[in-house]
């Protein structure tokens, strides 16, 4: 299958943006830690389940995601950027058998029901088009499993912290990401958007 002119543009985007940034990601945000290790334990993961950070980045979740599944279970984090790969593999996050993909996650490499879950952080507002990317995420969970869209600040803090005002067509608005995730195979279960966290919480529908 090959990009539509659109998709392939926001590729390039993407890449344009995270590749000069990967280097030094992880030092710009040296006080998350604990914020994906609390996200991380919210996905309802016991031990031997499957998990996939989407949009893994340098792979800050990918420990926490490690620790909640254990040695049984199976951790992928995909990225479309090479050099967050790369960051990733040099702190060491590929540790305990995670295996790192790169991986757009409009077309994951993924069987069907593959994963009892997903973790995204920062993902929706990197999508090219966010209703089917989440449905292609849905695709690859069990009914019943869950998905994460989180960051470690909450809209308003972000909007703040890039100068920008939040709107009501946020993606991240609560009603407008209930409506996108109902459209795409999921249901909002939990929402919460204060000053140190943004964690949405949905149930993949049978």
């Amino acid at each position: 299958m090959t990009d539509d002119p659109a998709h392939a543009h926001h590729r390039a985007h993407v890449l344009d943006f995270f590749t000069p940034r990967a280097a030094d990601w992880d030092s710009r945000f040296p006080d998350d830690g604990p914020a994906y290790a609390a996200a991380a334990g919210l996905l309802g993961l016991r031990p031997g389940d499957a998990v996939l950070d989407a949009g893994c980045g340098t792979g800050r979740a990918l420990p926490a995601l490690r620790a909640v599944v254990g040695p049984r279970g199976t951790v992928l984090g995909a990225d479309l950027t090479p050099a967050m790969l790369e960051a990733a593999v040099r702190a060491g996050r590929d540790a305990g058998g995670t295996l790192l993909l790169r991986a757009d996650v409009s077309r994951l490499p993924l069987r069907e029901g593959a994963l009892d879950a997903v973790f995204g952080a920062g993902l929706i507002s990197h999508l090219a088009r966010p209703g089917a990317d989440l449905a292609e995420l849905a695709r690859v969970v069990r009914p019943g499993g869950m998905l994460a869209l989180f960051h470690p600040i909450g809209r308003a803090a972000l909007a703040a912290r890039q100068g920008r005002v939040i709107t009501d067509d946020d993606l991240r608005a609560e009603p407008r990401l209930r409506a996108l995730l109902a459209g795409s195979g999921w249901r909002l279960d939990s929402y919460t958007d204060e000053d140190d966290r943004f964690l949405a919480l949905a149930v993949r529908r049978p």
